[in-house]
Formats: C-alpha cells, structure tokens, sequence
C-alpha cells in the first residue's frame, strides 16, 4: 500500500486535486460553477454579541463577486429556492424548522445600461419569506415584499441627486425587518467575510506561501447574504427547559444548514424567455465549511451537493473520506508530506502513547474496541462505539468523522486531558458538547454557551481550539475538572462565528489537534510535558491571513458594507485637486498607491504587512526632493500618530508603525507631500 502512495504519478494527481480544496464553498464542485446564484458560498451560525438571547445565522451565496461589475451586477437568482434548515430535535427525522426565501428582479428602467439612474433601479429585488415550524410540511408567510438593497455601484449612483440621493447603510437600515413573529431579518449585498489565500492554495499547497507575501483571495469581493436573527426560544426543541441547566445543556443543540433548490425542467424560450417546471431539486448544500472542498474528492463533489444531511446517516458512501481524509496525506512524511513544505508543521499522530497510529489506512483505536478500556465511554459498544469505531483502517473515525457528522458529546473520552491523569479514555474537563445524532454535516451549535465579546482580549478566531489551550494550559480552568465557561468555547466548530479563522482550524483538526487535546499526544512526547514541539508546531501554524479584509459590524447583521465599485477595491484613484491632465495613476503593488500630483514630483507608497499584528513597514517611494508627512488615523478619523514630516530627497524609504497596543479594526494612513497639495491614503487592517 505505501509503495503505492508513493508512486510519483499518484502523488501528482494528488497534489492536483489539493488544488480544488479550502476556498470556502465558493466554485467548489463542477455543476453549481455554472450556476453562480444558486451557489452556497458560507453558513454562519453564532449566539448574537449583542443580543445573546437570540442567535444569528447568516448564508451567503453567489461567489467571487467584483463590486465594479458592471453593467449586469450580481443578485439573487429568480426560480431559486434558498433555504435555512434548521434541526433541534435528534429524535425527529429530518429539519424541525426551515425558512424559505424566494426572489424577484424588476428592471424599472430598460431605457438605459445603468443600473441606477434617476431614483431607478435595475434590477429591483424583492423577496417573500415563509417559514415552516413543522418540518416542511406546512408554511406561513412572513414577509411578501421585502426590500434588497441594489449593488454599492458608487457614489454617484447611490449618493447623488441623479441616483438614489442616500447613503448605502441608510439602504441597509431600510432593508433589515423585525418581524411580528420575533425575527430579524436583512437580505442583500455584502463584503465577503470569509478570508484566505486562494492563490496560494491553488499553486500546489502553498499555504502559507513559501514566499511569505500571503494575500486574502475573497478580500475585496462581495456576496449575497441572507441574514437572519431568531430567538432562542424560538429554536428549541419541544420540553426543553426554558434556561438551561448548565453552559453545556444538551437540549439546547441545534444543527444549521443551508440549501438552494432549482425545478428539475429548465425550457428556453425566444427573447430572453425561461420557463421552468417539475419538482424542486437541490442543486447546492451547506453545513460545515470546507466539508465539499477539502474533504470530497472532485469526483463526488455534485453527488454531495444533492444529498441532505440526513440522508448521510445511510448513504455511507463518502464516509471514507472522512476515516482517511486526503489533506492528512500531506501531513504524513511516509506519504506525500514532504511534497508540500508549506505545511510542514502539521504532522498527524503516528505513534500516538507509544501505541496508536492515525495515519491513513491505519488502525487509530481500532485495537480499543469491545474493551474494558472503552467501557463507560462514547467508544463503548453500547454507546456509540458502533459509530466511532466502525472497523480497522479507519483512523480518523474518533475524531474528524463525529466533528463533522454528529458533533461532540461531552462524554468520556471527549473531553479535555486536564484531570485525566494520563489516561485519554478517563473523565476530564468539558469544554464542548454539540452531540446533535440526527443527520450528516451540519454546524451544530450549543446555544447555552456563552458569548465571548468581541472587544474581550480573550477573543480568538481560533474557536475552541483556543478554548482547549487554555483549559490544558491557564488557570483557573486548568486547575479543576468543572464544567465552566472558557473563552471562546462559543466558536468554530461549535457553530461559526464571522470572525472564526475556519481554514487554519480546520487545518489544525485534520493535523490531529483535537485529538492531543484530549489525551492523545504528538509522537514526541516523552511522558513528561504534553506541550512538545510538534504540538507547538500545530498550534503557531498559521495560513498567512488570519482575519477579514474589514471589519465586521458590532450589530445586525454584523457583515461590513459591499465594496464600491467605485472604491480602492475597484482599482486605484486619481487625487484629482489639480487640472485632470496632470494626474498621474499607477501603483508598485498589492496595496501600493501612487499619489496624484500637480506637480514634477511624484510618490508611491505601500505598507506591510497588511494586515499587521503588531507592527507594519510603510515604504515610500519618491522621485525628486519632496517634503513628505505621514500619519496614522483610526477608522473615526482620529489621530493615533504623526510618524515623520520632514523633507526627503529622490529614493527610498521606510518607517515604522508600532500598533500593538491597538485594538483589531481598520486604521489608515495619509501622505501628504508637496506642502500638502497632494494626498495619499492607504488602508490597514489590525489584527
């Protein structure tokens, strides 16, 4: 078998197909490419910061969206069904509660190729809302004309008297509905607010780039998102206590996914004419993030698309991509590890105590099973050990199988190794329970834990990893076996916050780190101290871009405004205060800009990193003796630093921004050169 793994043909096909992972949902499976509005692109599912009596769940669609993407910008697709599935209950079958959103597009003007003019709108989008509490069997109105505000198309268009004569979060506010039934609700354009480097995903794993220059792939891109905020007493479960009985109740588990539907028969007519018939077919799914792009294999990827989630519980055909997950090839030496250096830190378990190996094709705890070790345990046969424990050369059934398929029970051995005394099967400290058996991939949330706020310095992207650091590592929780709140234990993958850095926990997870945190160490422990270098490894790696291009609301529905058409994302502005013939355009890279000048002089500038976490280099570039003032403002255009304002003579240069005593968000920096005639300003994100 190994000399098989090792052929080089197979290693390319490999490393091929690596290609086609982690970019979201967004393109990720051959037939919804060529479907773009039917495509889910992410699902978000958190307790709400500022409101943690309900919870928010956000699903956007249509990927990759450029704000200056005229004439035709994105919308929401006609004859689509897109929906939000709701399960609370495990021991009902199928969704408990489904919302149902359908859309209609209105040219108001097809006189012109605008898309606004004159207080006209095309497309106009309106949708209708139903919402079943019975599983799909029946469906109530809520909402039969809701507002979707156009594309960011620029402030001309949106702002001027010959458009819309507003601003666009006025349009936003006028989109969002509280509903006499209890729920908020926004649909519309947004700022994607997932991030990674897609480019350096698709050059063959290089993630991080070798380089050590990583750029955010969706940054500067818009979506389509449904936005919806409900209750908590509205999602549970019938008899479930109306306060919980702890942070970690099991009756107030919820699994969210998300779906879009086409009718199966699709005519075309003359004109433009499209006609559509027959019953209603899912075309796209979304659970958890990641599932169809770095787990199934491009050959499966439509068939995984058309299943439900609760279909999985019998369809078993994909569960071996789960039991030997491909990207953990790249994290085995004895495979294809050293063919993607990138990923050099992550390393799976190979020898495990001294005596388990989780390498593909191995036997994980196979060797446990029907045991007096696993008695009283999840992996006991009596309990789920059927599920957990399925058969020999199925290593990662005990831990990347039930994370994504069933969630995590707080029961023994699944918990984390603070108390176990060495043993990883014994009772140790809780730190998650979202055990929702009812179904395949779903995010499954708890909704009894508490929030960690977002300005907290507790605050982390990396979820409950984070939360299992500090429960192995910190006191007080390190120091009692009780079940408590630990930071961030409300995120990833215990739903998804906005802010999760989902790409690098998942990463982490199929690198096995979910199973060190409960007792199953790297290979070079020694007996002594867990925290090996190889744990280490694990826990600093990082993809490169480790937070959204900007930063998110601290209200409903929490997701920045659509880039501009007309904005930095849309390419570079001219400083146009002088004659336009002597404005000068160009830039020198990612973030680089050239100031506009009226005069002979002329500066480029750039800063990095960017985002930065403590510190960012800011390089200028100048042609001809110039005096030169640089400062830094927050994003309410309060001064935080006047870094230089001197004169400089033709060459180039560099200062220094030391921000590490600033709070995450977006900051800028402005240039002023020629006694002030010209200005540049560069935006920066703090991490």
């Amino acid at each position: 078998m190994k000399s098989f793994f090792k052929n080089s043909l197979t290693a390319v096909f490999a490393l091929l197909s690596l290609t086609t992972a982690l970019a979201s949902s967004h393109r990720e499976a051959p037939l919804i490419a060529d479907d773009p509005l039917a495509d889910n692109t992410d699902l978000y599912a958190f307790r709400s910061p500022d409101n943690p009596n309900t919870v928010t769940i956000i699903a956007n669609y249509v990927p990759l969206q450029l704000p200056q993407g005229g004439p035709n910008y994105y919308f929401f697709g006609e004859g689509i069904r897109y929906e939000i599935h709701i399960d609370n209950n495990a021991a009902t079958a199928g969704d408990d509660i489904i919302y149902r959103f359908t859309f209609k597009n209105v040219f108001e003007d097809p006189t012109t190729f605008f898309s606004i003019r004159l207080g006209l709108r095309n497309n106009r989008t309106t949708y209708r809302l139903e919402r079943s509490m019975d599983g799909g069997v029946n469906f109530e109105t809520l909402v039969t004309d809701g507002r979707v505000p156009p594309p960011n198309i620029g402030k001309r268009s949106i702002e001027s008297g010959v458009g819309l004569s507003t601003t666009y979060e006025a349009l936003v506010q006028r989109a969002i509905l509280n509903l006499p039934s209890g729920e908020k609700i926004y649909c519309g354009p947004a700022d994607d607010p997932f991030f990674v480097d897609l480019g350096g995903v698709f050059d063959l794993g290089d993630l991080p780039r070798q380089s050590g220059s990583a750029v955010d792939g969706v940054a500067c891109k818009n979506t389509s998102s449904i936005c919806i905020q409900v209750p908590i007493s509205m999602l549970l479960k019938a008899g479930a206590p109306s306060a919980p009985t702890s942070i970690l109740d099991g009756d107030y588990v919820i699994g969210v996914w998300a779906s879009a539907s086409r009718q199966a028969m699709r005519t075309l007519r003359k004109y433009g004419r499209v006609e559509t018939s027959g019953q209603w077919v899912q075309i796209s799914r979304l659970g958890m993030p990641l599932t169809n792009e770095a787990v199934i294999p491009i050959g499966y990827k439509d068939y995984w698309n058309a299943l439900s989630p609760y279909a999985e519980i019998s369809d078993t055909l994909l569960d071996g991509f789960f039991y030997n997950p491909e990207l953990a090839l790249y994290m085995d030496d004895s495979l294809f590890g050293g063919a993607v250096p990138a990923m050099s830190k992550l390393r799976i378990q190979r020898n495990a105590l001294g005596a388990f190996d989780f390498g593909n094709g191995q036997d994980g705890l196979f060797a446990l099973k029907g045991s007096a070790a696993v008695a009283g345990t999840a992996l006991d046969e009596s309990v789920f050990g059927g599920l957990l424990l399925p058969g020999p050369g199925k290593p990662r059934s005990v831990d990347l199988w039930p994370i994504f398929h069933t969630g995590v029970p707080n029961v023994a051995p699944y918990q984390l190794a603070t108390g176990k005394n060495g043993n990883p099967l014994a009772a140790g400290k809780p730190f998650i329970n979202n055990f929702l058996p009812n179904g395949g991939d779903m995010l499954r949330l708890n909704m009894a834990v508490p929030v960690t706020p977002r300005n907290s310095p507790d605050f982390s992207p990396l979820g409950i990893i984070n939360a299992a650091v500090l429960g192995l590592t910190a006191a007080p929780y390190n120091t009692n076996t009780n079940i408590e709140f630990i930071p961030n234990m409300d995120g990833f993958p215990n739903g998804r916050r906005l802010e999760d850095d989902v790409t690098r926990i998942e990463l982490q997870a199929v690198s096995g780190v979910a199973l060190a945190a409960i007792g199953l160490w790297y290979d070079d422990f020694d007996g002594s101290n867990p925290v090996t270098q190889r744990l280490l490894n694990v826990l600093t790696y990082t993809t490169g871009v480790e937070s959204n291009d900007v930063p998110f609301k601290t209200t409903f529905p929490y997701l920045a405004l659509p880039h501009a058409g007309d904005g930095d994302c849309g390419g570079p502005e001219a400083n146009l205060s002088g004659s336009p013939e002597n404005a000068l355009i160009g830039f020198t890279g990612a973030n680089a800009r050239l100031v506009a000048s009226t005069t002979e002089s002329k500066v480029y500038a750039a800063n990095y990193p960017n985002p930065f976490k403590d510190a960012t280099t800011i390089r200028f570039i100048v042609d001809k003796t110039t005096d030169v003032q640089i400062s830094v403002f927050d994003h309410s255009g309060k001064l935080i630093e006047m870094l230089l304002d001197q004169q400089y003579d033709a060459g180039t240069y560099e200062t220094r921004f030391e921000g590490a005593q600033l709070p995450a968000g977006l900051y800028f920096v402005k240039i002023m050169t020629n006694g002030g005639k010209d200005v540049q300003v560069l935006k920066m994100a703090k991490q």
